[in-house]
């Protein structure tokens, strides 16, 4: 899974459910990706079933009992869609309030008036960089898809070109920079400095995420060629209209959840007192369900009502905004439940007692333990917390500059190879209409360019520092 709830993910962690040994318990998991992929790409089996059969067949494997594993599953499920279950739900209605009203109509209409043809990738990993900064990677997806699909379709550009970028900076953001869960966690392990792990961070963050973005789309698009979903874009319905809302007020109506969100961060930095007045009101407008939901009321007065919308055509696109969404929470959910599962029946500190005894730099250490607990748990977060966890007395003698960078070496293995048991992975093959194959050819690629490069970055700011 990728960034959620911090505490919620740490809880993750509990008692193995099963007295399997190592071998056994690599053995599970192999064969219950295996069962995934096959029922998917073999069988044609919907994804929410078959990652439901996965998990069961992974506890079977693993020697867990059937009734564990199913509490496993369900507790996985459970916790994901309440994770991401509203903010996605949330972010739909906007983005068919953005829709519907115009706003982002006069988005894309911007956008392809003052970028176009080879500068449009950059404008797309910029915007997505910035935007992604201060917001959960699911809340990214879901307020910057449907401006990257509407700009490929009418733009005539390929959505992997436009699309990739766009993946990109969320996903570096989301890894590498704090305010996001993870880099804090790890950041609070290893006991390393914020400012310079930021100042760090963006070094690597900016080669990483050019190098996985615009440079790399151009390849993604030549292996994935596909058009964007139809049942994803948002039609073009302000050419009905009499009026739309202007650009300035369309963007602060969409940023308005990247400004609160970024206001708490920025009081946590400064003030970080859990008792003062002011950042636990900031704890609270700054969340991403409350900061969400104000973007969403705020939208119906300056996007549907500045459109001209009744109160009746309002509540119609809100309940539209819901139905194509229910079989994205499903698959989401269901990666959710085996990601639990996995980490339920011991694989995360199975991972830990193999690693105990590789004598390599510290850096690269901490950058392959996040590698496999990421690869086994689906979860950027727990590979984060987890790797920081381990390596933490390492950096007992190290300086302030290689205490940061074991930071971003932790961050950038915990992006490494996204595949069936992240519920990333579900969210952008179902936004970008793409089967498993594509998905891994694109999305998977891309998050393994950015670990690699991130790590390559960090050992050669680490001769120099």
């Amino acid at each position: 899974m990728t960034s959620l709830n911090v505490e919620m993910l740490a809880a993750d962690a509990t008692e193995p459910i099963t007295s399997a040994g190592n071998a056994q318990l690599g053995i599970a998991v192999l064969a219950g990706i295996a069962v995934i992929v096959l029922l998917i790409t073999r069988f044609k089996l919907h994804a929410f079933l078959a990652l439901t059969i996965g998990s069961l067949g992974l506890g079977a494997f693993a020697g867990a009992p059937l009734d564990a594993t199913i509490a496993s599953f369900t507790k996985g499920l459970g916790s994901t869609v309440s994770g991401v279950g509203v903010l996605i739900a949330l972010g739909a209605i906007l983005g068919k309030l953005l829709a519907d009203s115009g706003g982002a109509d006069q988005i894309v209409d911007t956008i392809l008036a003052k970028a176009g043809g080879r500068a449009m990738p950059w404008a797309m990993v910029l915007i997505a960089s910035v935007i992604g900064l201060p917001l959960f990677f699911e809340v990214g997806i879901v307020l910057l898809i449907p401006v990257v699909l509407m700009v490929a379709k009418r733009g005539g550009y390929s959505l992997m070109r436009i699309g990739v970028p766009a993946l990109a900076g969320l996903s570096v953001m989301h890894g590498l920079i704090p305010p996001h869960p993870g880099p804090l966690v790890a950041i609070d392990a290893v006991g390393a400095d914020l400012g310079v792990t930021l100042a760090l961070g963006i070094l690597v963050a900016i080669p990483t995420v050019i190098i996985a973005g615009p440079l790399f789309s151009r390849y993604a698009a030549r292996w994935v060629d596909v058009p964007a979903p139809e049942r994803m874009i948002p039609q073009r319905t302000s050419d009905d209209l009499q009026r739309r809302p202007a650009f300035g007020v369309t963007v602060a109506t969409v940023l308005l959840p990247v400004a609160l969100m970024l206001v708490k961060a920025l009081v946590d930095i400064v003030v970080d007192d859990p008792e003062n007045h002011v950042q636990r009101v900031t704890d609270v407008i700054g969340s991403p369900l409350i900061a969400l939901l104000a973007a969403v009321l705020v939208g119906i007065f300056t996007l549907g009502r500045a459109a001209g919308f009744t109160k009746e055509r309002i509540s119609s696109t809100v309940e539209t905004s819901l139905a194509p969404i229910a079989g994205v929470l499903l698959i989401v959910g269901a990666g959710g439940g085996f990601k639990q599962t996995l980490i339920d029946v011991g694989v995360g500190q199975m991972i830990l007692d193999f690693s105990e005894d590789w004598a390599i730099p510290a850096l690269l250490l901490a950058w392959l333990i996040a590698v496999a607990i990421r690869l086994a748990t689906g979860s950027a977060t727990v590979a984060t917390i987890s790797a920081a966890g381990l390596v933490a007395p390492l950096a007992a003698d190290m300086s302030t500059s290689h205490a940061a960078l074991l930071v971003l070496a932790i961050g950038a293995g915990s992006l490494f190879f996204s595949h069936v048991n992240d519920a990333g992975f579900w969210l952008v093959k179902e936004y970008f209409g793409m089967n498993v194959g594509q998905t891994i050819k694109t999305w998977s690629v891309m998050e393994t360019i950015i670990s690699v490069v991130g790590i390559v970055f960090v050992l050669l700011l680490s001769l120099v520092l």
